[in-house]
């Protein structure tokens, strides 16, 4: 994990914490021993970017609105004249990072530039 953690420059600490996250989300798997570490509990081709976003505890979304409160991202819980607008936009994201493989980013295909 260390040479993940240099290549990527994110400290060890926090790269952990990711891990952990991806491994309670059942993406990865631990491995015990003296070449352990994780491996992907799923093929790279079934796991999807979406999944690893949502894992890390990473909203896909573009308005403030919190999916615990009802009603809009106001202070008078009203919706703002943009609401929409902004709640399409996080769908679309999520769309597109579902649409795509850890395998693809992993082989630089099909990936919008």
């Amino acid at each position: 994990m260390s040479s993940i953690s240099e290549r990527q420059e994110i400290s060890l600490s926090y790269l952990e914490q990711l891990f952990n996250k991806l491994r309670r989300a059942g993406l990865v798997k631990s491995v015990r021993g003296p070449a352990g570490g994780y491996v992907l509990a799923r093929p790279s081709h079934d796991i999807r970017i979406s999944e690893i976003v949502l894992a890390v505890d990473e909203d896909i979304k573009a308005t403030r609105c919190s999916s615990v409160i009802t009603g809009g991202c106001m202070s008078k819980k009203a919706r703002c004249l943009v609401h929409d607008l902004w709640e399409g936009l996080g769908g679309q994201v999520y769309n597109y990072l579902n649409s795509i493989s850890l395998e693809d980013v992993l082989l630089g295909k099909g990936l919008i530039r």
